[in-house]
């Protein structure tokens, strides 16, 4: 796995990424942060050959960046959130201080809606032209017609249709992140879970459940799904005010 390291001392956090995306994707999370920030790059989007493409395989992995890293914090995007709730399932006190960002799923599969645009997705029934018109669907209205809209949707879908990647969207939309949601109930870490409304990849519905399930939970639901195109500024605040303090 590719790993950038930015910073130095305490604390360590890591940073897990969304599917199909890039380092480049988490690094505005992490840009007021302190200490050391590790960003990696999930198995098969790097183009090497993986048998595994699940939240069980990604957690692991997750765990061998973080603990190589000796990393005490840790911000998961999506996939990556479902792989570190996995991670957090297995070893509650695995971390001190977790974000959660967009989670999709938990121990419930997701619904027709979620599903279907899971699978919009999935390389191996789709050509990379209509992968990234999948994509470029999901930015808002207001955006999409940007030539950062289209350059992201293009190195998305690149991603996507890498031969290591063309069953990884089929493979999610048929996976959970968890297999027993009570075991979240042991993590007493305190937990930032950041999700937004109208998402139809990310219901609010998750959020608010993942924040029932955390003893220590703070939630905060976004009112409209274009945060990191049009509210980056106090995402960014809001994950930094929580991993600083």
């Amino acid at each position: 796995m590719r790993t950038v390291v930015r910073g130095q001392g305490s604390p360590v956090t890591v940073f897990a990424h969304g599917l199909g995306g890039t380092i480049a994707d988490t690094r505005p999370f992490g840009s007021g942060v302190d200490g050391t920030r590790v960003f990696y790059t999930a198995r098969g989007h790097d183009g090497t050959h993986i048998d595994r493409f699940d939240y069980e395989s990604l957690a692991d992995d997750l765990r061998e960046v973080a603990d190589a890293h000796d990393a005490t914090h840790a911000l998961g995007i999506s996939m990556g959130a479902g792989a570190l709730c996995r991670l957090l399932s297995q070893t509650p006190d695995r971390f001190e201080r977790v974000v959660l960002y967009l989670p999709a799923v938990i121990d419930v599969p997701r619904g027709a809606e979620a599903m279907t645009r899971l699978q919009s997705l999935d390389a191996s029934t789709a050509t990379e032209a209509e992968v990234a018109d999948a994509v470029l669907a999901d930015v808002p209205a207001a955006v999409r017609d940007t030539a950062a809209a289209r350059a992201y949707a293009q190195t998305r879908a690149q991603v996507l249709c890498l031969p290591s990647m063309r069953h990884a969207a089929r493979n999610l939309a048929n996976d959970v992140a968890v297999t027993d949601a009570s075991a979240l109930t042991k993590v007493t870490a305190p937990v930032l879970i950041l999700g937004c409304v109208d998402d139809v990849a990310h219901p609010s519905s998750v959020a608010e459940r993942l924040a029932q399930l955390f003893p220590n939970a703070s939630l905060h639901i976004y009112d409209s799904p274009d945060v990191v195109w049009t509210k980056r500024q106090d995402l960014r605040a809001r994950v930094s005010g929580f991993l600083d303090d």
